[in-house]
This record gives C-alpha cells, structure tokens and sequence, in this order.
C-alpha cells in the first residue's frame, strides 16, 4: 500500500475511528482476571495513541510531501548506482555534448495536485555522467502545445525541495503550476518549463548537491545528466541563458549552491529561506569535511571567485532563517552577479510551506526579468521591509552561518 496513496490514508482514518470506539464499547466489557483487562485496557489506550499519531504523519506528510514511499521514510532508499571521481567540473571529462541523445519515456504522473493545471509527467532517469538513477517530474507551460509556438524555446527552472523532501513537493504542496499556469497564461510571467528531479538520493543523509567520490554525485545529477535529458527531449532554451534553479530550505542552499559553482549551466537562482554553510542542515554529507562544505558554500564560492560569475540571485528569509545568508552573499557580490535580498517579517510564516507557497508569483517574475524573457511583462514584485534585526541573544550564530565559520555544535541549535 502506497504510502502517499489515498487507500493508506483512509485506511489510517478508519483505524484511528475504530480506536476510538473500542474503549467506549469494551472498556467496562473486558472479561477475565483484573491483570487482564488491565492490560487489555492499557493496549486499547495505545492502540488509540498509535492510530492518532500515524494518521497525523500521515495528513503531515501528504500536505508537505516529505516522504514519496517507504523506503523514503524507512531511510532504505538508495538511488547511486555508482558514484566515481568526476573532478572539479563534475563530468568526469567526458564530452557531455557529444554523448548520445537521451530519450526517456513519460508517463503521467499520479497524485493530487498533479493535474491542477495541466498534467504533470514523470521519467525514471540513469544518470550516464552521475551514477544517479531516479526519477524526475516535468510541468510544460500552456504555450508549449500551441501551435502559433511549435518553433520557440522554452527556459527551464529546475525546482529543488528541502530535506527531508519530494521531488512532488512543488507540485502539490507548494502548487507552483496552480499559481503560474494563469500568470504565464496572460503573458506576466514567462513560459517556463519547470523540472524537478530527486534531490534525497541516500537513504537517511541529505546529499547537499554534492560530489562526494564514493558515496554520490549530486550535483552532476542535477546540474549535468538532469539538464542533458530536458533539452534532448524538450524544447529547451540553452544554458546557460535559459536555465535557473529554485528551492526551499535545503532546497534553496542547492540552488544557490548550484548556480555560483556553475555559471556556465545556469542563469540565475532563487532562495527561499535558504544557507550559505552545508552545516546549516544537520544531516548534511557536504558538511563532513572541511573541504566539502568549503566547496559547497556558495558565499566563500562568490568570495573566492577569481572571476565573479554572470548569475542573479534572489534571497528572501526571516531573520535567522535565510536573511543573514542573503546579506552575506551580497556584501561579496561583485558585478556581474548581482542580488536581491528581501527580508521578510517576523512570524510570516515560520520555516513551512505557509512562508514559502505565497512567494512563488514573485520569485518567478523576478526570474522573468533576470534571464531576460522580454516577451513576457514580467515585473519585480517583491517587496522589500524593514531590515529586520538578528536576536541578541543569536545574532553572532547567524551571521556565522552565513558566512561559513559556524561549528557544528552551533549548527544544531539553528532555529
């Protein structure tokens, strides 16, 4: 029985009922000795307890999509098929151009939210560079099957969820289709093809998009063998003009992350409550080593660069939680790149999708007007408050998080 499925779900509700109802009709009815139905009792009560609490997970899980199945919530899942040594720009030296084309089979993808605005489809992808093999989620704007449009390219964002997280969760918890389907329908934000590919690809370990020689290659799975299979299968604009990355949480570290490193692939990034250090996620294999979480900080990428690379990039967060980050990489910042930082009020939201499904209009009229889709009349909409003011009591954690001088110790007490 599927975990995410509705007969798990109503079958949950009607143990959860039938907990219930037991005490009520057998409490006073139980036969034998006084142990006995002492202890039949106390099996009653935690039979109610354990019915209450799974059908709580469960209404958790399907309105944020954390676990897809239940290897996923087991931490049984393991989607590396092998994961060898791929240098520095992550390929391995191979020719990624001059490999063969990539032709997938899709089909349509099931679950609720997956066709509130057009039908989602779905690919099981082999990595050929990365070693990665899983699936990956593809949305077409409204304009791609029109025939007035048969010959354009589309741009591509690639959407990334936070840890633990669903390659669904854009999809149905965030509904990014649902709210840009008529915002691309009358021309305010640009068609974009949006693409969400696996981001928890070991079991119980949150990859932090990185190369680890040995253990996976995250970040050629997104940032190579993902893009590579789109365009041989979609019409899709080229990087790196015509790609982005976006994410929530862990989510929003990778698309940073991905974007800085690789500006030769992507365009321009978009941040929701997001970290600078790897560290920032506890669970984080980029932060096992100093080295790794050097490589994978996109603000000591930017500070370092010898080169500033030509990528945009919007940050928005409360304070502690994603606001120092987006001033950290800010105060680095050095043209070409350029960001946007928006701090957002105290207790709008929390670190939950109530904070960051609102943000989806703005953050893609923003990437309207950053990768240059003058066809669309695309407009900032952000709007920038107060600068908000780290806790006294914190404020030096915070800004250590951002910057990338944080111990772990101090991670695990990041709010």
């Amino acid at each position: 029985m599927s975990l995410t499925g509705t007969p798990f779900l109503c079958t949950t509700v009607v143990l959860a009922v039938v907990a219930v109802i037991l005490p009520l009709v057998l409490w006073s009815r139980t036969p034998g000795p006084k142990p006995l139905r002492a202890a039949a009792r106390l099996l009653m009560l935690l039979f109610a307890q354990g019915t209450a609490v799974t059908l709580v997970f469960v209404l958790v899980n399907d309105r944020n999509s954390l676990y897809d199945d239940w290897a996923d919530l087991l931490g049984t899942a393991d989607h590396v098929q092998r994961a060898a040594d791929l240098g520095r720009d992550g390929t391995g030296g191979i020719a990624v151009k001059r490999l063969p084309r990539v032709r997938q089979t899709f089909t349509a993808a099931g679950g609720a939210g997956m066709r509130a605005a057009g039908a989602v489809r779905v690919t099981q992808l082999r990595g050929r560079v990365s070693g990665v093999n899983a699936e990956v989620y593809v949305w077409l704007p409204p304009q791609y099957d029109d025939p007035a449009h048969r010959h354009r390219k589309f741009p591509v964002v690639e959407l990334l969820p936070g840890y633990p997280g669903s390659a669904r969760a854009w999809f149905e918890a965030m509904r990014a289709p649902e709210q840009l389907l008529p915002l691309m329908t009358s021309g305010e934000v640009a068609p974009f093809i949006l693409v969400a590919p696996r981001t928890n690809l070991l079991a119980a370990v949150d990859t932090g998009c990185a190369n680890v020689p040995g253990q996976v290659n995250a970040d050629s799975w997104l940032s190579v063998d993902v893009p590579k299979m789109v365009m041989d299968n979609f019409r899709a604009q080229p990087a790196p003009r015509g790609w982005a990355t976006a994410g929530y949480s862990a989510g929003a570290h990778c698309a940073v992350k991905l974007a800085v490193a690789h500006p030769d692939r992507y365009r321009a990034a978009v941040s929701l409550s997001g970290y600078n250090d790897p560290i920032g996620e506890r669970s984080s294999l980029a932060a096992q080593t100093p080295a790794l979480r050097a490589a994978n900080n996109p603000y000591l990428l930017l500070r370092k660069a010898a080169v500033p690379p030509p990528v945009a990039l919007y940050l928005s967060g409360e304070s502690g939680d994603g606001y120092q980050a987006g001033m950290a990489l800010e105060s680095v910042a050095r043209a070409p790149t350029t960001v946007r930082v928006v701090p957002l009020p105290p207790g709008a939201g929390g670190h939950t999708m109530t904070l960051w499904r609102p943000q989806v209009g703005t953050a893609f009229h923003w990437l309207t007007l950053q990768m240059g889709q003058s066809r669309a009349k695309g407009r900032d909409t952000s709007v920038a408050g107060p600068t908000p003011r780290s806790p006294s009591s914190a404020g030096s954690r915070h800004a250590a998080l951002a910057s990338g001088t944080a111990s772990r110790a101090a991670a695990a007490r990041r709010p």
